[in-house]
C-alpha cells in the first residue's frame, strides 16, 4: 500500500496561508541551505519550471511519483498560465468546477475523492503519493493520510488558512524526526498512529 504524504509549509501557529491563502512571506525563508535540502531531499516536490531553471530535471523520484493537489493550489499555477505544474509526475486536481483538463497530464477528480485516492494508494509502486494542497482537500483526506511532512516556518499568521480545513476531529500521529536549519525552519515528519 502506498503512503499518502501531506508535505506542506506552514507558520509556527499552523496555518498554510494568509486568509486568501497566499504564503508568499514564507519564500524569504528559502536561502541557499535549506532549499539545497529540499531539492536534494524532496526533488519531486519542486514544480517543473523550477527543476528545470535549477537543472534537476533528469534528478530521480525519491519519494513520490504522484502528486494531488486542490482546485485553489492549481488556480496558481492557472493564473501564471502554467497547466502542468508538476508535469515530471503524474498529476491529479481534485475539483467540481472544472469541466475539463486543460492539460493532458493533469486528471481531474470530480467525483469521490477518498475512493479516487484509496485506488492510487493501491496501486503497486515503491513512491508514493504527495498531497500538495490545500487546507480543504487535507481536511477532506485525512483518514487517508499516512505522513505529515511539515515544512514551519517561523512566522506567526494569527488567522489565515490552517493546515487542515475540516471539523473537529483528534488524530494521531507519532514524531518521526525533526530537522532544523540555521534561518529557523524546521521539518517535522510524523506517521498516522496505528
Amino acid at each position: 500500500m502506498r503512503k499518502l504524504t501531506y508535505f506542506v509549509a506552514c507558520s509556527i501557529d499552523g496555518f498554510i496561508g494568509d486568509p486568501s491563502g497566499d504564503a508568499s512571506s514564507m519564500f524569504a525563508f528559502l536561502d541557499e541551505q535549506f532549499f539545497g535540502h529540499l531539492a536534494a531531499e524532496y526533488p519531486e516536490t519542486l514544480p517543473t519550471a523550477t527543476r528545470e531553471h535549477l537543472g534537476l530535471t533528469d534528478r530521480e523520484h525519491r519519494r513520490f511519483d504522484t502528486v494531488i493537489q486542490g482546485r485553489g493550489s492549481y488556480q496558481v499555477a492557472l493564473d501564471a498560465n502554467v497547466t502542468s505544474p508538476y508535469g515530471h509526475l503524474r498529476e491529479y486536481v481534485a475539483s467540481r468546477s472544472i469541466e475539463a483538463s486543460p492539460d493532458p497530464n493533469v486528471t481531474l477528480i470530480s467525483g469521490d475523492l477518498v475512493a479516487a485516492v484509496r485506488e492510487l494508494k493501491a496501486e503497486e509502486s515503491e513512491l508514493g503519493i504527495y498531497l500538495c494542497g490545500g487546507s480543504q482537500l487535507a481536511g477532506a483526506l485525512l483518514d487517508e493520510i499516512d505522513e505529515l511532512i511539515i515544512k514551519t516556518y517561523p512566522q506567526v499568521y494569527g488567522a489565515g488558512m490552517p493546515m487542515f480545513g475540516a471539523g473537529f476531529s483528534v488524530t494521531d500521529f507519532t514524531l518521526d524526526g525533526v530537522q532544523t536549519f540555521d534561518n529557523g525552519v524546521l521539518i517535522r515528519t510524523y506517521r498516522r498512529k496505528r
